[in-house]
């Protein structure tokens, strides 16, 4: 009877992470876990990004990210990796952490007694993936409602399946010269107050950063000979036009 109390209560627990993990499209898996003395030491990130690309996730790995995580982190999950060994076992654990850096998935332990390192970590990692299988992920993020109407006048409302449309940003023109001073990895933007109105960071684009200001984070970019700050404001894409002085 406890075994089976068991079984329903983790039937439970799995079924609620599925539901809260379906919103989320993507995975960016680190270079390096905490667990690693060296960046990709046995090859456990390419496998971690492996694994959950074969259970439906879009994955992204360390900073190589697209301008829409750039501007909004909180769409993507953050995978990690735990270390649980002691003398006998090698232990690890798989963790998702939303963009504030909560738990909201902690697999079941993987084990494993190998005495090698490396084939033990893949036992044990190959074992706690059963967690992410048994998640039976799909993605719900693009369902939008539409309303069909038939010739015979009956309505009928189905779910389906809608590419997302690139949003039409609202265009703003900020005619105030910003001048840029270097800071560690960008340029702080300061107008004539002097007031720091924008940081900005590099990317692996040219002309492209990542911009934090105050309730306002998203990317500068330079188009033509102009730069933008392109950011979300209740939900709305708005398209700033800057006048940057480097």
């Amino acid at each position: 009877m406890k075994k089976l109390l068991f079984c329903l209560l983790m039937l439970c627990a799995v079924t609620g992470f599925a539901q809260d993990l379906n919103s989320y499209k993507y995975v960016v898996v680190p270079d390096r876990f905490e667990l690693q003395r060296a960046t990709g030491e046995f090859n456990l990130n390419n496998l971690v990004a492996m694994m959950f690309e074969k259970n439906g996730f879009t994955v992204y790995r360390g900073q190589e990210l697209p301008d829409e995580l750039i501007m909004n982190r909180c769409k993507a999950l953050y995978a990690d990796l735990a270390k649980e060994s002691n003398m006998l076992k090698t232990g690890v654990i798989i963790k998702l952490k939303d963009c504030k850096g909560k738990e909201v998935f902690v697999s079941e332990k993987g084990e494993s007694k190998q005495k090698n390192v490396q084939r033990a970590y893949y036992e044990a990692l190959r074992e706690a993936s059963a967690s992410v299988e048994a998640l039976n992920y799909q993605y719900n993020g693009d369902k939008e409602t539409v309303t069909i109407q038939t010739p015979v006048t009956k309505t009928e409302t189905v779910t389906v399946f809608v590419p997302s449309a690139t949003p039409q940003a609202e265009q703003v023109v900020n005619s105030d010269m910003l001048f840029a001073q270097p800071i560690a990895n960008g340029y702080q933007l300061v107008d004539s107050t002097p007031k720091v109105v924008l940081k900005i960071y590099k990317t692996s684009q040219q002309d492209s950063f990542t911009a934090v200001g105050e309730g306002k984070n998203g990317v500068v970019f330079k188009k033509g000979n102009d730069w933008f700050f392109e950011y979300y404001q209740n939900d709305k894409l708005i398209s700033e036009k800057l006048n940057i002085k480097f």
